[in-house]
């Protein structure tokens, strides 16, 4: 069987020939995609445990001297950057990941990018924080990416321990939790199911080319004497040659453009290409894999052959699918809406209720679909008015499961896209920076961790002495806060942050004087204060605040000053939205994975789309050819394949995209308690965009039809 099998799929003539290329060909795109995103998923973690890294747990024990480290975030032009500062207490310390020794005081390593930032831009704006002595730079072993800011500043044991968060540590391997929180979790899942549902419906569409072809061949070697399990042994054979040589492609592609794919930021960052790796398992599951299933899609693509040959010559009507199919994505949408209100409180909790109830959704999309198909379809025979309509209609709802197969792609493309797309959407809309040129982007503001109540003159004067600054503010602390959590003189609020209420001395403001998911406004009327003016210099300073032209040169001119007077900072002074830029990084990092969704699965399924059309034709040339034998005009018939594809493709689209603005308004309404923030025109102009190309390789198709439906294909075989 071996042996047949194998001769028939090499050496069955030009159409099994162009059929095996065709396989192969697309199974290597497939694998290749396949075999990126599980590299992908690896690189993601490899980067998030080497972050994790720098935010190590305390440990005690043994005979090593502990080594003193506070973990702090510094800021520049929007850039996050991890400052680390050791300090050894004795010469048994560990030495921390990525440098040959433990910096002294005064000493410093920065990381390649850090250091080209501080080649490029005045010592004032940035090489200032770090006064002392460059000694080297940060190796790989530390760094999340090439692109990554980390600087390890030394210090005597006293002063680190006097930091923020400080720690005493003797084994430095010894990683904090992982930091990314379930969302993360959430969208990276989303993402991998994402783009492996596209990957392998496209391999199983391929694999099913010339399936209708192979079932009359293999039902006249069931008349002749071929047993089902020799039949299934052939097919298996044909398919898995095919598949197999499609795959070892496919691992080709994938070597040829790691370094490629490296270079990518998919995560807001790039990876290293050690990084990009699969892990045995990885490529043994997809060398075995894909092979097994193109198998298993050849088994079922035979399946009318292993029930009775005759019934292949008879072209029998399927059954129509059942409304129990509705059944798993009801339950999905069902487990999204049952967690509003409900939510874990643990990450792994969370992570278990959400990642499996959207997949279950994707599920349910696919499984739902060829009733969804049928029940459209009958709609649109109900309301023909064209011969082309009709046909069309009635192909589709006799076989909704090819109908729907050909546009499985589009579905789940659409859906992550408009699942993700929603979710960074509203993320954004509720927690991104400031938007640039706001009042807010031009507010630099520090919280003061030590307790003081005043702040010396001349660092207020060589604030006001950096060009562009045009305000400098200071705050004091309220003894019971509440939302305005500071106070400040009315005399001394600048313009562009409101003003009193008439007859007020002393108002109560945010420290920042930005209030909670709001914007600064000039005609903001503060509440007054209880506090008296002349006790006001007796409260302890809350914060200071700067305000600037907007100009990043003048933001971290200020920036640098301040970390200067206050070197015990917990979070350096920072824009809104500067607090969260590791965030905003992933939120940047979100979106470009979700643009990468898009583009790869709506590639992936209009291939597929190219591939179930292409097949389509060759399956039916001989009933289309008795049809222009009777009179049927080839406009016509391009009519069929044309509505019998975009009207559903269309139709599964809506859907698919506003099942995913659902699932994703449950899960952030669950989640964070976020209200859906519609994704903006740019979104839709893209999924537009992606449709429109999908029927370009509908209308691309369409010349095939008259080359295939001459008259001597309507002969009889």
């Amino acid at each position: 069987m071996i042996r047949l099998g194998l001769r028939l799929a090499v050496a069955g003539g030009r159409e099994a020939l162009v059929r095996l290329v065709a396989i192969a060909a697309a199974v290597a795109v497939g694998a290749g995609i396949l075999l990126a995103t599980l590299a992908g998923v690896n690189a993601t973690n490899a980067q998030l445990t080497r972050y994790a890294s720098l935010h190590p747990v305390a440990t005690t024990g043994g005979d090593a001297d502990p080594l003193w480290w506070s973990t702090r975030r510094d800021y520049f032009h929007g850039r996050q950057i991890l400052r680390v500062d050791v300090a050894a207490t004795g010469p048994d310390s560990p030495t921390p990941i990525g440098v040959p020794r433990t910096p002294g005081p005064g000493e410093y390593y920065a990381s390649p990018a850090l250091r080209s930032l501080l080649d490029a831009y005045p010592a004032d704006q940035l090489a200032d924080r770090y006064a002392g002595r460059d000694v080297g730079t940060v190796g790989p072993a530390a760094l999340p990416s090439p692109d990554f800011l980390l600087v390890i500043v030394g210090g005597r044991p006293a002063e680190v321990a006097a930091l923020p968060d400080a720690r005493q540590l003797t084994d430095v391997a010894a990683s904090g939790p992982a930091l990314p929180d379930t969302v993360v979790d959430l969208i990276l899942g989303v993402v991998a199911g994402g783009l492996l549902f596209p990957v392998l419906i496209f391999i199983g569409t391929a694999t099913r080319l010339g399936a209708a072809r192979r079932e009359q061949r293999f039902a006249a070697m069931r008349l002749v004497g071929a047993t089902p399990r020799q039949i299934s042994a052939i097919a298996a054979i044909e398919a898995t040659a095919a598949a197999a040589v499609g795959t070892a492609l496919g691992f080709a592609l994938f070597l040829a453009g790691r370094g490629a794919l490296a270079d990518i930021p998919f995560t807001g960052m790039p990876y290293f290409p050690a990084d990009l790796s699969l892990r045995p398992l990885d490529a043994l599951v997809v060398a075995l894999g894909v092979p097994a299933g193109a198998a298993l899609a050849a088994h079922v693509s035979l399946r009318r052959v292993q029930i009775s040959p005759l019934g292949v010559t008879r072209r029998v009507t399927p059954r129509p699918p059942r409304g129990y199919r509705l059944i798993p994505l009801a339950l999905g949408l069902a487990g999204l809406a049952f967690a509003v209100g409900r939510r874990p409180n643990t990450a792994d909790g969370q992570t278990a209720v959400y990642l499996p109830t959207l997949l279950l959704v994707m599920t349910g999309l696919v499984v739902a679909g060829p009733w969804l198909t049928m029940v459209g379809a009958r709609l649109m025979a109900a309301r023909a008015r064209r011969p082309g309509t009709l046909i069309a209609a009635r192909r589709l709802a006799d076989n909704p499961r090819a109908g729907f197969r050909a546009i499985s792609g589009i579905m789940l493309a659409l859906f992550v896209t408009s699942t993700a797309t929603g979710v960074i959407t509203t993320i954004v809309a509720e927690r991104g920076p400031a938007p640039i040129g706001s009042v807010e982007a031009a507010t630099l503001t520090t919280v003061l961790g030590e307790e003081t109540t005043s702040v010396p003159g001349p660092l207020l004067a060589e604030l006001r002495a950096i060009p562009g600054v045009r305000s400098t503010t200071v705050t004091r602390k309220l003894e019971n806060p509440h939302y305005y959590a500071s106070v400040v003189r009315c005399a001394d609020i600048p313009p562009a942050y409101g003003r009193c209420a008439g007859g007020a001395t002393v108002a109560e403001v945010p420290v920042d004087f930005i209030p909670f998911r709001s914007s600064a406004s000039a005609d903001r009327v503060w509440t007054p204060a209880s506090v008296r003016v002349e006790d006001l210099a007796g409260l302890p300073v809350e914060s200071i605040v700067v305000g600037t032209d907007g100009s990043a040169a003048a933001r971290e001119r200020a920036r640098t000053v301040l970390e200067a007077a206050y070197p015990t900072f917990w979070v350096a002074p920072n824009v809104p939205g500067n607090f969260e830029a590791d965030f905003a990084n992933l939120l940047r990092g979100w979106r470009q994975l979700a643009d990468v969704v898009i583009v790869v699965s709506l590639v992936l399924a209009g291939c597929s789309l190219a591939v179930a059309v292409v097949g389509g034709l060759q399956e039916r040339k001989r009933p289309f050819s008795l049809l222009r034998l009777g009179g049927a005009p080839v406009g016509v018939l391009r009519r069929v394949v044309a509505l019998e594809t975009a009207v559903p493709m269309l139709a599964v689209a809506a859907l698919a995209t506003g099942m995913g603005l659902l699932a994703a308004h449950l899960f952030l309404k669950g989640q964070m308690h976020y209200a859906l923030t519609p994704p903006g025109p740019s979104f839709y102009a893209l999924v537009v965009a992606g449709l429109a190309a999908c029927l370009g390789i509908i209308a691309a198709t369409l010349p095939l039809l008259e080359r295939v439906t001459g008259p001597e294909t309507a002969r009889s075989e």
